[in-house]
């Protein structure tokens, strides 16, 4: 199966092992609950997946890698416990608490957060000693005498052996004891993550064009030769570095994520190419709608390789404003909840001095700093949602400065500046709004105009419509261009699945 096919049933494994009955009996017995095995080459997203699941379902996340663990680090180290059995003193050996129990609980501690997943990486790479000891936890979940925690969901991964010396395979009894989910590199599938994660334009449509460059491990006379989802996913950050101080994009830089000489040396020249479309195609020129008659002439005769990079260079300049301008709203619609808090405080102070009216902003961004830090640490928090956070945060902490500054005394002044501060912030990004609609308008005539309604259009809706922020945008703004050919192209698959159906009941 592919990762997002993984995921799914991680879900519902994480999902099915949660749910209590009418007695708070957990419906699957802890013994009954099999932990899932993520069984898979390197670099596909593993690790990836499970940060993901718990922030999609607000659980904590408790992440291990087995490699380093010895049996004492794991099980916990021997102490004397003194025992008086009918009425006999004895001498007898126990052990502390497992380093990774215990990190469990003080996860528990520091978010406040009782259930959750605890992820062991690398499983199968556990030393000899520690081996026996595995396999009971695997069916009762403890090292030792010490349990893991109800309400916590045991999850493991690890790679084939081809891939890692370390590993150690599994025999039937302890296989036996997992739910085995062994996963395959799928381009179609890491594509949809990645228009979504914001992945650089040129390795996506580089991938478009080149899908079996997507993961590549190979024997050479050099040695390992390699290319991961990871390395795709690391390289996209570094180029958009690389762009915003301006400093080249070439091998020497590829090769350092892209361990394979003939995918690194044609990838950075494909990189090339695409500054090159950016720069000859005009793109900003386009979506304002002035693209001029020989920028039509050009793409009308480029090859099928060259549209789809141009499609690629568009949908990556507006995806990017799309990006901005949602999570600006939907930090505008936290930043409200938390202004409504603000001015009910104001207005319920019965002391009105500074120092009161400015610990009224201070406690409510310390609050929202606390939350930053326990969700972060439970691994529940995404990017988005922080940088969110710390925009309501940037907030408050402007409107108390302005508060100090102008020395307002009055409830009603106070108030009002929020709100004119908030209803300014809201103008601007209603006013950058209505630019992108305008601009995504321009991006369908264009495609239409050079196109029509073909492969290059299909590959437009797709992508906006795969993409959750401009789906979003979308759905909160209209596009009557969007819609048209959405419905159309559903027609058409509809039309080709009735076809393909009759084919099968004729053969």
């Amino acid at each position: 199966m592919n990762i997002q096919e993984a995921k799914e049933q991680i879900e519902k494994a994480v999902k099915i092992y949660l749910e209590k009955d009418a007695y708070g009996n957990y419906r699957i017995p802890i013994a009954r609950q099999r932990p899932v095995f993520l069984l898979g080459a390197p670099g596909i997203g593993k690790t990836a997946i499970m940060e993901q699941i718990a922030a999609d379902m607000d659980l904590a996340l408790v992440s291990y890698s087995m490699t380093h663990h010895t049996r004492q680090s794991a099980l916990g180290l021997p102490f004397i416990s003194h025992k008086n059995y009918g009425g006999m003193e004895f001498d007898v050996s126990e052990y502390t608490m497992s380093e990774i129990i215990a990190s469990v609980y003080e996860m528990m501690e520091r978010t406040g957060k009782k259930e959750g997943i605890l992820f062991l990486d690398e499983i199968n790479c556990v030393s000899e000693t520690l081996a026996p000891s595995m396999l009971q936890f695997l069916q009762y979940k403890t090292f030792g005498k010490h349990r893991v925690p109800e309400g916590w969901v045991v999850a493991t991964a690890g790679n084939p052996p081809q891939f890692n010396r370390s590993v150690r395979e599994f025999d039937v009894v302890t296989m036996d004891r997992m739910k085995v989910l062994e996963v395959e590199a799928d381009y179609d599938a890491w594509r949809a993550y990645a228009v979504n994660r914001g992945i650089h334009g040129s390795v996506i449509t580089y991938l478009d064009i080149k899908k079996n460059d997507f993961y590549v491990i190979e024997n050479t006379v050099d040695g390992k030769s390699y290319v991961t989802a990871r390395g795709w996913e690391d390289l996209s950050e570094t180029i958009y570095l690389y762009e915003e101080n301006e400093f080249e994009v070439d091998e020497i830089l590829v090769g350092q994520y892209l361990r394979n000489r003939r995918i690194c040396r044609e990838f950075a020249a494909y990189y090339d190419l695409y500054q090159k479309y950016k720069k000859d195609y005009q793109v900003h020129q386009i979506l304002s709608g002035q693209a001029g008659a020989d920028i039509y002439r050009r793409a009308k005769k480029a090859g099928f390789d060259e549209r789809l990079s141009l499609i690629g260079l568009l949908l990556d300049a507006i995806q990017i404003e799309i990006r901005d301008n949602i999570h600006l709203e939907d930090a505008l619609r936290r930043q409200l909840l938390i202004l409504k808090d603000v001015k009910k405080e104001l207005e319920d102070l019965k002391q009105w001095e500074m120092e009161n009216v400015l610990n009224v902003f201070q406690s409510k961004w310390e609050s929202l700093e606390q939350q930053i830090v326990c969700e972060d640490e439970a691994g529940s928090l995404s990017e988005i949602e922080k940088r969110e956070l710390q925009m309501v945060i940037e907030a408050l902490h402007q409107d108390a400065r302005a508060v100090h500054v102008e020395n307002i005394t009055r409830p009603k002044d106070v108030i009002d500046l929020i709100r004119k501060r908030f209803d300014r912030e809201v103008t601007q990004m209603k006013a950058v709004r209505a630019g992108i609609s305008e601009k995504l308008s321009n991006l369908f005539s264009f495609v239409e105009k050079t196109f029509g309604a073909g492969n290059e259009m299909l590959v437009l809706v797709t992508d906006l419509t795969v993409n959750r922020n401009s789906a979003a945008f979308i759905a909160r703004c209209g596009c009557r261009e969007y819609e048209k050919y959405n419905k159309q192209f559903q027609i058409y698959e509809r039309q080709q699945e009735i076809e393909d159906a009759v084919q099968k009941l004729q053969l």
